[in-house]
C-alpha cells in the first residue's frame, strides 16, 4: 500500500463525514418549523396566568373577568350568602363533588370547599353553563345564584347546579389570593 492511497482514504472519509453533518444541520433546519409551530403562540402563554384587582368589589356584587377566552365570575358574597350557601343539604344537590381544580377529584361539593377564601367570602368560578356552554345570568334563578336561560339551569349561590339539565356545578378553576385584594386564576 502506498503513501498516496493511504491519501485518497482519510479525504474520502473526510467527505463522507461533511457530507453526512451537512445532511443533519439541512434536515434539523427543515424540522425545527414543524416542531416549534406546536408551541403554544405568545397571547396563549400571555394568557395563562393572569391577575386581578379585587379591592373595588363591594360584598354583594361580582366582576367577570375574560380568561383564556371564557368568563370567570369573581364574587364577594355577602354573611346572608354564605349562611344561604352553607345551610345547604348536599343530598338535596345533582352534583355532589365541588368540581374545584385547587382541591381535586372526590371532593364533597360544600360551600367550604367551593370558596377561595376561608371566611367564604369570595367564590371564583368559571362562567360557563356545564349543559351546553351557555353564560349563566347571576343573582338570578330559583336559587339566587346564576340561571341559564337559554336551557333553564338553575345554580346556587355556591355556583351548584340545583335545578335544570346541567349536569356538573360551575367549575372552579386554579386561583390564589397574591395579597389581600389581588387574586391570580392560573
Amino acid at each position: 500500500m502506498s503513501h498516496a492511497d493511504d491519501h485518497q482514504g482519510t479525504r474520502r472519509d473526510f467527505l463522507y463525514y461533511a457530507t453526512a453533518g451537512a445532511g443533519v444541520v439541512v434536515t434539523g433546519a427543515a424540522v425545527w418549523p414543524l416542531v416549534n409551530q406546536m408551541n403554544p403562540s405568545a397571547d396563549v402563554l400571555a394568557l395563562a396566568s393572569i391577575r386581578v384587582d379585587v379591592g373595588a368589589v363591594d360584598p354583594g356584587t361580582q366582576i367577570t373577568v375574560l380568561w383564556q377566552g371564557k368568563p370567570v365570575f369573581i364574587r364577594a358574597r355577602t354573611e346572608d350568602e354564605i349562611a344561604d350557601a352553607r345551610a345547604v343539604d348536599l343530598s338535596e344537590l345533582p352534583d355532589a363533588e365541588a368540581n374545584n381544580e385547587n382541591l381535586g377529584n372526590n371532593v364533597p361539593a360544600t360551600d367550604e370547599n367551593r370558596a377561595l377564601s376561608e371566611d367564604g367570602q369570595w367564590l371564583v368560578q368559571m362562567g360557563v353553563c356545564t349543559h351546553l356552554g351557555c353564560v349563566p345570568l347571576g343573582e338570578a334563578g330559583d336559587f339566587g345564584g346564576w340561571f341559564c336561560p337559554c336551557h333553564g339551569s338553575h345554580y346556587d349561590k355556591a355556583g351548584r347546579i340545583r335545578k335544570g339539565p346541567a349536569p356538573r356545578n360551575l367549575p372552579i378553576p386554579v386561583a390564589s389570593f397574591v395579597d389581600e385584594t389581588t387574586i391570580q386564576l392560573g
